[in-house]
């Protein structure tokens, strides 16, 4: 018991920490997209910045501006050392010559504005590749102006040039030769953020790759600054500080305001001064930390780094760390802790087997609203009572009247919708549904529907510790006109996800077929499943009173001569009756006019399904009969001849199973809830969805009254397997594994013995 204790113990601090971090994941993703749409707090700054700096050099012929390298990697050197020595150091305006920012995301353009916003000078930025990785140009253009551009301050005229390939090459060359040819500015200079090949001696290999990689740009730049006397082609993105001339040109490269250092002499933390005076043009460059060895400096930069990835981008840090540990967690639990695809054969249901349980079933549907779930908890109810169970029952209020008792309680409705406003939104949050399971105290809740108060059922299931099974009724993908949803994202997507999420936060399963499983297995399923149709009361259906009988068919008018279909199903768009009326329009222009369909059912699509009939001229051949009693619907079975069946909406078919109890042979289309309980030759046939086919099946039936009686007969010892006894009982009996595997799951066994004593 104590290793059992640890490790649920262990389990519930997993998934405590698992959910605690996929809150923070959630909100760091929701950060990420506030930061997206939120409005920025600055743009267009270089427009301001620039004419900040013609006012700052108007008249002037002396002034003194800094240049600096990559920010990105390092924000507080540059922030805690660079600026303070900027601010006091008489310099009119700064320039970043290299990548100012970690990346083109939104929250690294936030922060270096912070950044820069400490400065008391003018600044400007290049346009770099960092600035322009993860869809930032649009930012930068945004945020600050365009990739390149030019101006002209003092007696100087300063040239930005996009080195990052976002440009047209040809485009920008001939912008700069326009450019230069018309500057009458003494002063020249150039500023692109990668360096040129050829200005550079003895670069270390590894910064191969951190050049400007465009050769007609780089060699255009070279050319015209050479032509035109440019005084200074800055650039940086090198762990290095390069100073050379070339055909009377220098080429200053800086990389040190923040970028990552090397071991050694030329790597260095530095910014550059440019001093113009007249006709002269200095540049020094201001060295920090200059008696510091060089292993201090590479430690030093290293930790700046990861500061500047902090500061920048913690958020997408913190994202990707979270992200990584929910990985890691899954794999930890993928592969460390042990799985049995395989029941517990060890687990004994007998204690839970010998005892009346106490069971809280919980549906959206119930009478006197008439449909496949009303009518399967119904019978689950009638049958489990049978077995000397206590049943409490919580459905939806419904205006109609109902034989309640004092074992149903009807939540109260928020909203009804539908034709005959038959569906029912009742108050998920009412006081007397979670008090009338508390009072009652159940060892099982069955919960028939994956949403509303099958939810709250799930939720009171946990909050009473007690296992929850859930009756998969119906198959979501074919209700979604129903839906306020894209049909296409709610049958391809959603509901498959609600039926799986659902499914596996369940004790047990129970499905009608197994086509039914094998769907829920393909979504990902895993809970345990019991395959078990809804039972039918095959006493009830199997006669029907002759007087009755003769006087329904002097009702419907049918002629002795005519061989009657009968369907029964809600009229709505899921159960395919277009087709059946389309197959019979087919058979009558054949001449086989003495088939008579007898629709038996309402639904939102009736006076649709009308209109059809009269459409294909049908009205003497289909009735349609409106909503019939349960307790009459024997009656209406035994008119028929055969049973027909078109839906593919459907887990399992009640109606055909009641059919069959009355002697009536299958002609339905072959779908899921189909398959199981039609066997195709012995008690009726399944046919593609194709009218020809289920048309000569209908035929065939109709011409061969040998076969119908056959195959009835059949049927009919067929359905004697799905009566109400079996169903129940072998519910009862998924109830006690599920309760025996629940609790030795638990390990709770003053749990257990108290819940065995509760149901003496």
């Amino acid at each position: 018991m104590p290793q059992r204790f640890f490790r649920l113990s262990r389990q519930r601090w997993l998934r405590l920490f698992f959910a605690l971090n996929l809150t923070l994941v959630a909100g760091l993703i929701a950060h990420q997209v506030w930061l997206y749409v939120a409005e920025p707090e600055f743009e267009s700054l270089h427009t301001v910045e620039v004419a900040d700096i013609r006012e700052r050099l108007e008249g002037r012929d002396a002034y003194r501006f800094a240049v600096v390298g990559n920010i990105n990697n390092s924000v507080n050197v540059f922030q805690d050392e660079i600026i303070p020595l900027l601010n006091q150091g008489d310099i009119d305006f700064m320039v970043s010559a290299g990548n100012a920012v970690s990346g083109g995301q939104q929250e690294s353009y936030q922060a270096i504005y912070h950044s820069l916003e400490l400065l008391n000078m003018p600044y400007l930025l290049t346009y770099g590749e960092k600035e322009d990785s993860d869809f930032g140009s649009y930012l930068f253009y945004d945020y600050f102006g365009p990739h390149f551009y030019s101006f002209v301050a003092g007696n100087s005229h300063f040239i930005f040039l996009d080195g990052t390939g976002k440009s047209s090459t040809s485009w920008q060359l001939d912008w700069l030769e326009r450019e230069l040819a018309a500057s009458e500015a003494p002063h020249r200079f150039v500023f692109v953020g990668l360096p040129l090949h050829n200005v550079i001696q003895d670069a270390p290999l590894f910064e191969e790759d951190n050049y400007l990689n465009d050769p007609k740009l780089g060699e255009g730049i070279m050319r015209l600054a050479e032509r035109y006397r440019v005084d200074t082609v800055f650039s940086a993105n090198l762990s290095l500080y390069s100073q050379q001339s070339v055909n009377g040109v220098n080429y200053v490269t800086t990389g040190g305001a923040g970028g990552i250092l090397m071991d050694a002499d030329e790597s260095f933390h530095h910014y550059v001064v440019v001093e113009v005076a007249g006709g002269s043009v200095g540049i020094t460059p201001v060295r920090l930390n200059v008696d510091r060895p060089g292993w201090w400096r590479m430690l030093s930069s290293i930790a700046s780094t990861i500061y500047a990835f902090f500061y920048v981008s913690y958020p997408r840090f913190l994202l990707i760390v979270g992200l990584l540990t929910l990985l890691a967690m899954r794999l930890y639990r993928l592969i460390f802790e042990e799985r049995h695809y395989y029941p517990d054969f060890d687990i004994d249901p007998t204690p839970y087997l010998e005892k009346s349980l106490r069971v809280a079933m919980v549906s959206n549907n119930y009478f006197p609203f008439v449909s496949g779930v009303s009518v399967s908890v119904e019978r689950l109810r009638q049958g489990l009572g049978d077995l000397n169970h206590r049943i409490q029952l919580l459905v939806p209020r419904y205006r109609e009247p109902w034989q309640d008792d004092d074992t149903i309680l009807r939540v109260p409705t928020l909203m009804a919708f539908g034709e005959k406003r038959e569906f029912r939104l009742t108050n998920p949050f009412s006081a007397r549904f979670r008090r009338c399971l508390r009072e009652f105290k159940p060892d099982v809740i069955h919960v028939h529907h994956p949403f509303w108060l099958g939810s709250m059922g799930l939720w009171m299931g946990r909050r009473l510790k007690v296992p929850v099974i859930y009756t998969y009724h119906t198959r979501l993908e074919h209700y979604a006109h129903f839906v306020p949803l894209p049909g296409a994202l709610f049958r391809n997507l959603i509901s498959h996800y609600l039926i799986k999420h659902f499914s596996n936060r369940c004790q047990g399963v129970i499905v009608p077929t197994y086509s039914a499983e094998e769907y829920l297995r393909m979504i990902g399923v895993k809970t345990p499943s019991l395959v078990q149709p809804t039972g039918i009361d095959t006493a009830r259906f199997a006669y029907a009173n002759e007087e009755a009988l003769t006087s329904l068919r002097e009702q419907l008018a049918i002629d002795a001569a005519d061989t009657v279909l009968v369907s029964v199903s809600r009229i709505s768009k899921e159960k395919n009756i277009g087709f059946m009326l389309e197959a019979l329009a087919e058979l009558k222009r054949q001449e086989q006019t003495s088939l008579r369909l007898l629709l038996v059912g309402d639904g939102p699509d009736r006076q649709a399904i009308q209109q059809q009939i009269e459409t294909l001229g049908l009205e003497a051949q289909v009735t349609l009969v409106g909503a019939v009693p349960p307790e009459e619907m024997a009656l209406y079975y035994h008119l028929g001849d055969m049973f027909v069946f078109a839906s593919t909406s459907e887990t399992q078919g009640m109606v055909i199973l009641e059919a069959m109890a009355a002697g009536l042979p299958v002609v339905a289309v072959r779908s899921s809830g189909i398959d199981d309980v039609v066997r195709d030759g012995y008690n009726g046939f399944k046919t593609p969805q194709n009218r020809q086919k289920w048309g000569q099946r209908v035929v065939e039936l109709a011409e061969d009254e040998a076969l119908r009686d056959t195959l009835g007969s059949q049927a009919k010892t067929f359905s004697a397997d799905y009566d109400i006894a079996k169903f129940a009982g072998a519910v009862a009996h998924f109830y006690a594994e599920v309760l025996a595997k629940y609790y030795s799951n638990q390990d709770y066994s003053s749990k257990t013995q108290t819940s065995v004593e509760q149901t003496n």
